[in-house]
């Protein structure tokens, strides 16, 4: 239809049509602009209340986890508005596989140099997202309270060195701050495979090589398969999740490199026995036989109260000695109790020690 069927000459239609759709991109610009404001907005006020985690769900409130307890931020939020928050952080690729697969692992920087770590995924049909925050500083073995038996099993240059805890426990917060230490020490080749990167690792005196899955390798199998080849002296492990990557973890660390890893488990006891169980009955022996000669130690820790405010590591650590690898070899790991009882003077402790010396200190309530 004509411009000229509503009273208007062609020229004043055109003008008008160009208005109208200047108008309609300018709020398409603004509705932008106001979408990553408010997402970069939910990440600063994460970072200034010092939040742990921010977690955002369609038809909630977005929620700041501050010293272990959630406490909401505003109001609800609509699922149209966390799917254009989620967009505002996410790559076209990274949306499109977020699309397909329901699940997404990825990063987030903000101008001020604090990371996130980001999970977006599906709750009922609707849009979500939790974002790990990662401190821009690595913070120093000293202000983690990191006892300086870890530092030294460390500094042994092969074996494996597992942190273990549930999610949230500090586990990244203690490889990197001893992965930094190393790097400020000698000058070594670290190599980390990531899901995604968290702490941006300084070179020191060494070489660094942070990738990330996805970007950088397609699965953590196939990263640890040809890592081999990149000539490493200590390699970082953001999580031994399945039979083949904890296979490849073990023979690395009895090839004479150090490996750092995490694993999802509470304790020392059921670590071992989470690694071994992994794998079938018939090469059970010879995991255990080979963790017995590699395991260098496996902390386990867990974030309590602090007083004053923030929150504070209790660990349990059990070195491997003699008597351990005895134990792990001969499959008798209901003695690994009385062992971290009686083995401080190795540098091991179990929960309830380490939780009586840290009321003893007056840094938590007993």
């Amino acid at each position: 239809m004509s411009t000229e069927a509503f009273g208007l000459d062609e020229e004043q239609g055109y003008s008008k049509l160009i208005a109208s759709l200047l108008v309609f991109y300018l709020l398409q610009a603004l509705n932008l602009w106001y979408t990553a404001e408010m997402s970069s907005n939910l990440f600063e006020t994460a970072a200034i209340k010092r939040a742990s985690d921010l977690h955002v769900v369609s038809g909630q409130p977005a929620m700041l986890r501050i010293d272990g307890l959630l406490k909401p931020l505003g109001e609800k939020l609509s699922a149209k508005k966390v799917t254009e928050l989620i967009q505002s952080f996410l790559s076209e690729p990274q949306e499109k596989r977020f699309l397909s697969e329901k699940d997404l692992d990825c990063s987030f920087v903000l101008s001020s140099g604090v990371r996130f770590r980001i999970n977006c995924h599906i709750v009922c049909g609707e849009p979500a997202f939790a974002a790990r925050i990662i401190p821009s500083k690595i913070p120093s073995l000293q202000e983690i309270d990191m006892p300086e038996i870890v530092m030294d099993l460390a500094r042994s240059r092969d074996g494996l060195l597992l942190f273990t805890g549930p999610t949230g426990s500090g586990k990244s917060t203690s490889l990197a701050a001893i992965a930094s230490k190393l790097l400020s020490e000698s000058s070594f080749n670290v190599i980390t495979l990531e899901d995604p990167i968290e702490f941006q690792l300084p070179a020191g005196k060494g070489l660094i090589q942070q990738r990330e899955l996805g970007a950088d390798f397609p699965s953590f199998p196939e990263g640890l398969k040809h890592v081999l080849r990149q000539d490493p002296d200590i390699v970082l492990v953001g999580e031994m999740r399945d039979l083949e990557s904890i296979a490849l973890a073990l023979t690395l660390a009895e090839t004479g490199h150090l490996v750092l890893a995490t694993l999802h488990t509470p304790n020392a006891a059921q670590t071992i026995d989470r690694i071994v169980d992994v794998f079938p009955p018939h090469q059970q022996s010879q995991v255990r036989l080979q963790l017995s000669l590699s395991l260098r130690a496996v902390i386990a820790q867990r974030l309590l109260p602090r007083k004053g405010g923030g929150r504070i590591a209790n660990r349990e650590i059990l070195v491997r000695t003699p008597a351990v690898s005895n134990i792990i070899r001969e499959n008798r790991l209901v003695e690994l109790n009385s062992v971290l009882q009686t083995g401080g003077s190795d540098g091991m402790i179990s929960f309830e020690k380490d939780l009586k010396r840290l009321a003893k200190e007056g840094v938590v309530e007993e």
